[in-house]
């Protein structure tokens, strides 16, 4: 829509100060970099990269050192008169960037740019990208289902959910704070343990009841969050991050109340950290938000969660220091940073910040 390929139905597309609305394709000066590449098989990579400033008229000579110092810029130099089918997909895809460079455009659209690549290349490209944008300046809108790519990215983004702007924000601020279940599960990995729970009172301190376990909710965080005394003796659904919890054992002085017991079902070393996965006696949040979110890392998924949830079960991720010793099958204890727990509504989704829900 941005580029003029679809009509809008309502409000305005600006690039700049300009109302784009009614302004065909060719005169938005956009550039798009396609998913595939888009690249012309007959055609050089120099051609290739020259090809729309041929169509605007461009002076030979411009055009020549425009392409050139894209080309540098890219590490194409050496590659100018090789045709796309001798090129590595990396390479194809620096040239499909060029072709935008060179255009000098108010804006560039990026469309899924690095899902052809494998994941070494797509760090690589995802940093040149980064480094492009910002010698650049200029503005780039960057569609991707890559979190890790949104994150590293994008100075805002915009979570969509089936056409619905859920929230936009700095990636620091989605993560901190997002504003509903979906956005709290789909930003972070592994994801955000969704579990359902309920507000008490005891000995004049709320806690979090999660099925016969309870953590308190500290001041600091009822205070960032008042409407959580509006959900006392009600049910809501609290958010652990798996980076929030820690093996017991290397916490010192840790309180009592922020442990819980677990056993550990599944071990994965990854060098930086270790993820662990165990089952707590607390029912999953199993909502349609969580069912959507499955959607995206697998049936599976959704099928363990919905098996654990008929037990009364859930099955929690943690992700902790490298120094733990657990292993498959141990006992032990995990710490919870309960001043990063996160809270929503159980009807709505909502995440629970300031005031009683709507």
């Amino acid at each position: 829509m941005v580029a003029g390929l679809e009509s809008i139905t309502a409000g305005e597309v600006r690039i700049g100060d300009r109302v784009v609305n009614d302004v065909p394709p060719k005169e938005r000066d956009i550039a798009m970099v396609f998913q595939n590449y888009a690249l012309y098989p007959h055609m050089t990579v120099f051609d290739n990269m020259a090809f729309g400033l041929k169509l605007q008229k461009v002076p030979r000579a411009e055009i020549d050192q425009r392409v050139r110092d894209a080309a540098r810029v890219l590490g194409l130099g050496e590659l100018l008169n090789r045709k796309p089918r001798a090129l590595s997909g990396g390479q194809r895809q620096r040239v499909a960037m060029g072709r935008a460079i060179v255009r000098h455009p108010q804006a560039f659209l990026m469309d899924e740019p690095l899902s052809n690549l494998d994941a070494k290349l797509r760090v690589q490209m995802r940093a040149e990208i980064a480094r492009l944008q910002h010698d650049l300046a200029v503005t780039t809108i960057y569609v991707t289902h890559d979190q890790i790519e949104a994150m590293t990215m994008g100075d805002r983004v915009a979570v969509i959910r089936k056409g619905v702007l859920q929230q936009v924000d700095s990636p620091q601020a989605l993560y901190e704070h997002p504003c509903n279940i979906f956005v709290a599960g789909f930003i972070g990995s592994p994801a955000m343990n969704l579990l359902e729970a309920s507000l008490a009172r005891s000995n004049d301190v709320l806690v979090v009841q999660l099925g016969e376990l309870s953590l308190p909710v500290p001041a600091e965080l009822l205070a960032a969050r008042p409407g959580l005394a509006t959900y006392e003796g009600r049910k809501l659904v609290v958010g652990i991050r798996p980076e929030d919890m820690e093996d017991a054992a290397l916490v010192t002085g840790a309180p009592a109340d922020r442990r819980i017991p677990a056993t550990v079902e599944l071990h994965e070393a990854l060098g930086s950290d270790v993820v662990i996965h165990f089952t707590v006696a607390a029912p999953p949040a199993v909502g349609d938000d969580v069912r959507e979110l499955a959607v995206d890392v697998g049936r599976e998924v959704l099928e363990k969660v919905e098996k654990t949830a008929a037990r009364g079960e859930a099955s929690v991720i943690a992700r902790l220091n490298p120094r733990t010793h657990v292993q498959q099958g141990d006992r032990m204890e995990l710490v919870v940073d309960t001043t990063r727990l996160h809270f929503f509504d159980p009807d709505n989704g909502a995440a629970v910040y300031d005031g009683p829900p709507a």
